[in-house]
């Protein structure tokens, strides 16, 4: 990770000013107080995003007379209200180009550079897909995608991203439509972008072919694929298509089903496991053995939706009462308070609570 502080003298002195003609007292004019603001570049290739040699970052100072620090995962903002304004849209604009583009070149720095300082008719106005300039720090950014910061919607979504911060492993449990899935994957990304981890591994149980996979037509992809495209379909989000590719390719990320992970171990790795209700206690506590140095994991999983037989037990049922308590796990429940799909899929939920009780 690139670490720079940059600090620039800021231009706030006050001015006396002194009206010899009418012989008054010196008017002191208080300056206006330096803003400050945080941009999370969690999830951001900071090497690309300020440039070779810090190229990048160098055009920015020129052009601006606030102090920029870049501090781990932040880039902090100190200077006047306008200028902090203008950097905080640029730096937007910044890593969404990248994002999109794979991509950052220095061109692409200099034209944002006097868009944001002509203001392009609206100096509030965001990019296309981001929020204005001073709400993106109202919610932590997981990471910046090909169009937009991916942030957690919900009070319920935030407390499973912070939980994430401090623990190695996280079950999130609720219904359908909550944003299990997809702010899993968005902190596993961010977590391979930031170099904490190797690879991402991703695991599902087909349950709906009884894991029996070689019973069915075709190879391994063509019969895995109809049960692990909601994965797919998260990452193609969050990932431009060549860079998936081949990332996919090489392994750097793995979509598998359950059944193939046995005998694995895992280091340096992030690894979801999906649709966890589905699994058997046998199948859970294979897949919570498989880590190893480095780790973390995250499961997800909606009780309420079990697809196994009657007669087998659902393996996220019972681990809630073999690992509660433990140091390092964490278990966060999600309702239909969070759910973020079509208004009418949080009334759905209501009304099938309401008949089963």
């Amino acid at each position: 990770m690139c670490k720079i502080k940059v600090e620039q003298t800021l231009h706030s002195t006050s001015e006396q000013i002194l009206d010899e003609e009418k012989g008054e007292s010196p008017a002191v004019h208080a300056p206006a107080i330096p803003q400050e603001r945080r941009i999370s570049i969690r999830g951001v290739d900071s090497l690309q995003l300020l440039g070779q040699g810090d190229q990048h970052l160098k055009e920015i100072l020129k052009n601006f007379n606030a102090r920029i620090t870049v501090r781990g995962q932040e880039i902090i903002l100190q200077g006047q209200e306008q200028e902090i304004r203008q950097l905080d849209r640029l730096f937007t604009e910044l890593i969404l180009v990248l994002n999109r583009n794979d991509e950052l070149r220095h061109a692409d720095v200099e034209t944002l550079i006097n868009v944001v300082k002509r203001g392009n008719g609206n100096k509030n106005a965001g990019s296309e897909g981001a929020p204005p300039a001073g709400q993106q720090n109202s919610r932590p950014v997981i990471i910046y995608t090909k169009t937009a910061a991916i942030k957690p919607k919900t009070d319920g979504q935030l407390g499973f991203y912070n939980s994430t911060l401090k623990n190695d492993i996280v079950f999130a449990i609720g219904p359908a439509g909550t944003g299990k899935t997809y702010v899993a994957v968005a902190i596993a990304v961010a977590h391979l972008r930031d170099r904490q981890m190797d690879r991402i591994v991703l695991a599902r149980p087909a349950v709906e072919a009884g894991e029996s996979l070689g019973f069915l037509p075709g190879d391994l992809k063509e019969k895995v694929d109809p049960y692990l495209r909601p994965l797919y379909d998260a990452l193609y989000d969050m990932i431009p298509a060549e860079k998936l590719r081949r990332y996919l390719e090489t392994q750097v990320i793995e979509i598998v089903p359950l059944a193939y992970m046995r005998g694995r171990t895992l280091n340096n790795a992030f690894v979801i496991l999906d649709e966890a209700q589905n699994t058997t206690p046998g199948q859970m506590k294979m897949f919570l053995t498989r880590l190893g140095i480095n780790s973390k994991a995250i499961v997800t999983g909606d009780i309420t939706q079990i697809d196994l037989p009657s007669t087998s037990p659902s393996g996220l049922v019972q681990i809630r009462e073999i690992l509660q308590g433990v140091e390092g796990i964490s278990f966060v429940y999600l309702s239909d308070q969070d759910v973020v799909r079509h208004r009418l899929v949080r009334d759905i939920i209501k009304a099938y609570d309401n008949y089963s009780q």
